[in-house]
C-alpha cells in the first residue's frame, strides 16, 4: 500500500504515548463518540482503494493511496493536534499514527485546498477562521465539501522574560511600535518603547513574532494592530475610502529589524526571549502557560492573558481555534472519523486538551462543534469574510 504521493514535503510524526497515559486522559465530555475498532479495521482495505482514484479530481491529479491521516497548518494548533494523535493511537491499537505538520495556518490551508486525493492533506489546522478567498480556492480545486470544527480558544499572548522590563501595552502602542508606516505618515522611526509612549522605559523595541504565513500573525494584525490603527479617526475614514490602502497601513509590519520574523516554531521564540530578556515575544497563550517558570505576561489594555480572561473573551487577543476537514476523505482515510471523535471527547474544560494549555470554547460552541463532528455538516462559504 503506497503511503503518500506528496513529494518534497517534510513531515513530523508524533506517536509516542502521552505521559501519564491511561483512560483518565480520554475524557468523554461534550461529544461521547466511542471508537469502533472493528469498523476501522474492516474499512482499511476498502479505504485505500477508494482514495487511489480520487487524486485525479484535484489539481494535478496523481492518484495513490494512503492509510495514515495527514494534517497541516497552525503552529498554535500543532501541540493540540499531536496530543489528539497520541490519544487516537492509544485508543486504536494497530492504527498508524497521524502525520501532523506545522506549516502555519495560511500555508496549511493552501496545501489543503490544492485538491482531493491521497497526495493532499485531510485536515488543515487553523488559528483563525478560513478566509472567503481561501474557501474559493478550495472550490476551484475540487475541494467542495469542507467541515469546520472549532476545537477551542487561544489567546494571542505578548510575553517577556521574568527579568524583563515589565512592559504594559495597548493595541495603539503595539501598532505605533511595529507598523511599517504608522497612520500613513512615513516610515516608523521609533527606536525605543519610550519613543512610542513616555510612560514606557527607554528600552529598544525588539519583538520576536510569527511570519506572514502564520494564523498567529493574522491574529496580531486583526486583533491588535488594526485596533490600534483605528484609534486615529483618519484611518476609519481611509477604510471607507480605500480598504486596500487601509489594510496595508494598519497591518504591514516594519522590516528594519525591530520586528523579527521567527518562523513557525513558537518554542524558538521562547528560547530567544531567554537570550534577549528585554525583548517581547508574540505567540499562542499555551506557549506562555507552558513556560511560566521563565516568562511573564505583558498585559494588553491592563488585562493579562489567563485561562479565565481568554475563555471569557475579556483578553483583547482571544481567538478561536479550528480544524478544517475534507468530507470527501471521511470514508476514504482509515480512522479519520475516529480522529475527529477523539478531538470531541477531549476538548471540554477538564479534558486532555486543556491539560495541554488549550482554553475550552464556550459550551454553545462546543455543542455546535460536536454536532458538526457527528453529522459532518459542511461549511457555508457565504458566511466567510
Amino acid at each position: 500500500m503506497q503511503l503518500d504521493c506528496h513529494k518534497g514535503a517534510t513531515y513530523r510524526v508524533y506517536a509516542r504515548p502521552h505521559e501519564g497515559g491511561g483512560e483518565s486522559d480520554r475524557g468523554q465530555d461534550d461529544g461521547d463518540f466511542p471508537v469502533k475498532q472493528f469498523a476501522l479495521f474492516a474499512a482499511t482495505a476498502a479505504a485505500a482503494l477508494t482514495l487511489s482514484g480520487c487524486g485525479d479530481q484535484g489539481a494535478g491529479g496523481g492518484g495513490g493511496t494512503r492509510d495514515q491521516i495527514r494534517a497541516v497548518g497552525s503552529s498554535t494548533v500543532y501541540p493540540f493536534s499531536t496530543a489528539i494523535a497520541e490519544l487516537f493511537v492509544q485508543g486504536n491499537p494497530g492504527m498508524k499514527s497521524p502525520i501532523i505538520e506545522s506549516t502555519g495556518t495560511g500555508g496549511g490551508i493552501k496545501l489543503f485546498c490544492q485538491g482531493v486525493g491521497a497526495q493532499f492533506p485531510d485536515i488543515a489546522n487553523a488559528s483563525r477562521r478560513m478566509k472567503k478567498s481561501e474557501f474559493d480556492d478550495c472550490q476551484k480545486n475540487g475541494v467542495k465539501d469542507i467541515i469546520e470544527v472549532q476545537i477551542g480558544v487561544d489567546g494571542l499572548a505578548f510575553a517577556e522574560a521574568k527579568e524583563g522590563p515589565g512592559l504594559k501595552l495597548t493595541p495603539k502602542i503595539a501598532y505605533e511600535a511595529l507598523a511599517a508606516n504608522p497612520y500613513g505618515k512615513g516610515p516608523n522611526k521609533a527606536q525605543t518603547w519610550q519613543d512610542v509612549d513616555p510612560s514606557l522605559p527607554a528600552v529598544a523595541i525588539s519583538v520576536f513574532g510569527p511570519p506572514s504565513t502564520s494564523g498567529t500573525r493574522d491574529s496580531l494584525a486583526e486583533l491588535i494592530l488594526t485596533k490600534g490603527c483605528e484609534a486615529d479617526p483618519a484611518m476609519k475614514a481611509l477604510k471607507e475610502k480605500n480598504e486596500d490602502e487601509f489594510k496595508a497601513t494598519c497591518t504591514r509590519v516594519r522590516e528594519d529589524g525591530k520586528y523579527v520574523d521567527s518562523g513557525e516554531n513558537d518554542n524558538l521564540i521562547v528560547q530567544k526571549l531567554g537570550a534577549n530578556p528585554k525583548a517581547v515575544g508574540v505567540f499562542g497563550y499555551s506557549f506562555l502557560e507552558e513556560n511560566k517558570s521563565t516568562l511573564k505576561d505583558v498585559p494588553i489594555n491592563g488585562v493579562e492573558a489567563t485561562y479565565e480572561t481568554v475563555s471569557a473573551g475579556e483578553y483583547p487577543g482571544a481567538r478561536p481555534l479550528y480544524i478544517y476537514v475534507k468530507k470527501a476523505h471521511m470514508q476514504a482515510i482509515p480512522g479519520l472519523q475516529a480522529f475527529l471523535n477523539t478531538f470531541a471527547a477531549n476538548w471540554a474544560p477538564n479534558g486532555a486538551l486543556t491539560k495541554r494549555g488549550m482554553v475550552a470554547a464556550p459550551e454553545d460552541a462546543r455543542n455546535a462543534s460536536a454536532q458538526a463532528v457527528k453529522s459532518l455538516d459542511v461549511l457555508d462559504g457565504s458566511k466567510l469574510k
